[in-house]
């Protein structure tokens, strides 16, 4: 790769950031993923104002769509009724698609009308391919297991799991261990896999914004339309793991509740 290549690489693969160190913002991914969660918000609300009765049209038929098939996955895996679980589900799934959904766009398009506007050399267009966003949100869905944890099981019920499971209390110190090892993995997990496909989809649009306009056109809408795949993949199955993690959190010793 040239000296161009590895610069433009990147240039564009740094996040617009205010600070150092463990206290630096990456004001590029809060300000996109902020805007996406007010156009989730505000189109939600229009539609609400403007509910058809009888057969729903326009974006009414597809958030109902959506909604339904959100629902459907929530009643197949949280077995208990909790309303908040289908709202969390909905949100998730909207606005993590959303957010992948930016890597659809031109690569250089923000970037260039950042520079062009504002001055802003650095500016990234994928809230989930930085790692910031993705163990963010896992970290909340870690933090609503342990809510749901403590809820249903009480906090010493939840407690006496990390004594008793998985080989039963004489092995308490090995339990131990082993417990907080799964109980961290699964948020871990959940944020770095949804980073990981986000962040080599936006490598490969960048590999391909380096060739020649003429050779850039066909493996450009490939990967597009491949990636759109992709995108709606991920959103699913981070909806998909967050109401499951919840539903394990909300059962006794993941038997009945």
């Amino acid at each position: 790769m040239s000296h161009n290549a590895e610069r433009f690489m990147e240039d564009h693969l740094r996040n617009l950031t205010v600070g150092h160190g463990f206290w630096s913002l990456h004001v590029d991914t809060i300000l996109i993923g902020w805007v996406l969660a007010g156009v989730i918000v505000g189109t939600g609300w229009l539609v609400g104002r403007r509910l058809e009765e009888g057969i729903p049209h326009g974006m009414q038929n597809v958030l109902e769509a959506i909604l339904e098939f959100v629902d459907d996955q929530v009643r197949s895996i949280f077995t208990a009724a909790d309303p908040m679980v289908g709202a969390l589900a909905l949100t998730v799934f909207l606005w993590v698609f959303l957010m992948n959904a930016m890597d659809l766009l031109p690569v250089l398009l923000l970037p260039t009308l950042a520079h062009a506007l504002f001055g802003i050399r650095h500016f990234r267009s994928t809230p989930t391919a930085d790692p910031y966003t993705t163990l963010g949100l896992a970290l909340v869905v870690f933090l609503l297991t342990l809510y749901y944890h403590i809820k249903h099981k009480g906090l010493w019920g939840y407690l006496k799991t990390f004594l008793v499971h998985p080989f039963g209390p004489y092995l308490f110190p090995a339990n131990i261990l082993m417990t907080a090892v799964d109980e961290i993995a699964k948020p871990l997990s959940l944020g770095l896999r949804l980073f990981g496909n986000m962040f080599a989809g936006e490598l490969v649009f960048l590999l391909i914004a380096l060739l020649p306009w003429w050779a850039a056109w066909a493996p450009g809408i490939l990967w597009s339309i491949f990636h759109l795949l992709i995108i709606t993949l991920q959103a699913f199955i981070f909806m998909v793991l967050t109401i499951m993690y919840l539903s394990m959190a909300a059962t006794d010793e993941g038997g009945a509740h």
